[in-house]
């Protein structure tokens, strides 16, 4: 079906897959999704996450996790982003744990206002089921440091992959900074 769709990248969103792999795990996944797809950019949300929060020049950083993620993933998403040579300041899913269901875009905004961190210097809203796109702006005037979500960082590496310059003026500082 690629074959007749073209595309120029495929962005993979599932960033728990990640956090279980771990760092070397992406790149085997990569490199396999790439050959399958006859040698299609294949971009991997929590390298994406990694790569934007340098770009935003972060060192320390506030990962917000979906409630549908365990103890487990929650802790294997610290490791991950620690063994990527960042200072986790803190790392917690949003509460009432619930299966997998929508969240909405309100109570994640809620949430990252009031629980992140001063010493955080970003904030990642992680998980690409967690509606959190539309509150990015605002958590960014409230906290005055960037927000970054799952699904922000994967489109934003997407756009980079395929060589496109967009003048993205919403969601977020990242799309900003990488104009610079």
């Amino acid at each position: 079906m690629l074959t007749y769709v073209k595309p120029r990248a495929i962005m993979y969103g599932f960033m728990s897959s990640s956090y279980v792999l771990g760092a070397a795990g992406d790149e085997a996944l990569r490199s396999r999704l790439e050959r399958v797809a006859a040698g299609v950019p294949v971009i991997l949300a929590a390298e994406a996450a990694s790569a934007a929060l340098r770009v935003v020049n972060a060192r320390r950083v506030a990962i917000v996790h979906p409630p549908w993620f365990s103890d487990e993933v929650n802790e294997k998403g610290r490791a991950y982003f620690e063994s990527q040579g960042f200072a986790v300041a803190s790392c917690a899913q949003l509460v009432p744990r619930r299966d997998f269901e929508e969240v909405p875009p309100a109570e994640v905004y809620e949430r990252v206002a009031t629980t992140v961190p001063k010493e955080a210097e970003a904030v990642l809203i992680a998980g690409n089921g967690l509606r959190a796109v539309g509150v990015i702006q605002a958590l960014e005037e409230r906290l005055r440091r960037p927000v970054l979500t799952a699904n922000q960082v994967t489109f934003w590496a997407a756009l980079k992959t395929v060589g496109s310059a967009p003048q993205v003026t919403q969601f977020g500082r990242l799309f900003t900074a990488a104009q610079r």
